[in-house]
């Protein structure tokens, strides 16, 4: 037999036909053991250490990846408490400014007013001292109105008569004409 298979690889080699060597009918049975054997032990070896770290690694990696959308869930809603705690702040800071404002314009107002009628008490004051002394100086000025009327009449009198008018005619004259 190993005659003839010698005989057969040496007529294909003549030939110039080789045969595939895993297609060669003699070494078929040890090459299916060897197949057998490899897978095995392939089979094995994938089994026993390198899908277990796999395993492991997509394990470790799910478990992380699941914290870590733990934590952004955490963030999420510690940052979604600090903005409605940052807009209730700003809301609280608006009413306080608003109120200040009031504040303030009411304070201002009261002041002007406080001050406006102070100033309108004084010049009240003032308008009432300046009727007095006009009321004092008319009352000044009609008094010397009936001495100045006098001389003046007693002049008039004089210069177109050529004599000296009696005092007691010129008052009498002038209280008639006051009275009228």
């Amino acid at each position: 037999m190993a005659a003839e298979t010698l005989n057969t690889e040496l007529s294909h080699e003549a030939s110039g036909h080789a045969v595939f060597p895993p297609f060669e009918s003699r070494t078929f049975s040890s090459q299916l053991l060897w197949l057998a054997i490899s897978f095995g032990l392939l089979y094995y070896l994938m089994s026993k250490v390198a899908l277990p770290r796999i395993a492991a690694v997509l394990e470790k990696r799910r478990l992380t990846i699941a914290s870590q959308l733990d934590d952004a869930a955490v963030m999420q809603a510690k940052a979604k408490d600090a903005s409605d705690a940052q807009d209730k702040s700003i809301a609280d800071a608006k009413t306080n400014a608003q109120a200040l404002a009031q504040r303030a314009r009411d304070t201002l107002a009261a002041e002007s007013d406080a001050g406006r009628k102070t100033l309108e008490a004084e010049l009240e004051g003032k308008l009432a001292a300046a009727e007095a002394t006009i009321a004092d100086t008319t009352a000044k000025a009609m008094a010397n109105v009936d001495s100045i009327a006098t001389e003046a009449a007693h002049a008039i009198v004089e210069r177109l008569t050529g004599k000296a008018a009696g005092a007691d005619v010129v008052a009498s004259a002038i209280a008639a004409t006051k009275q009228s």
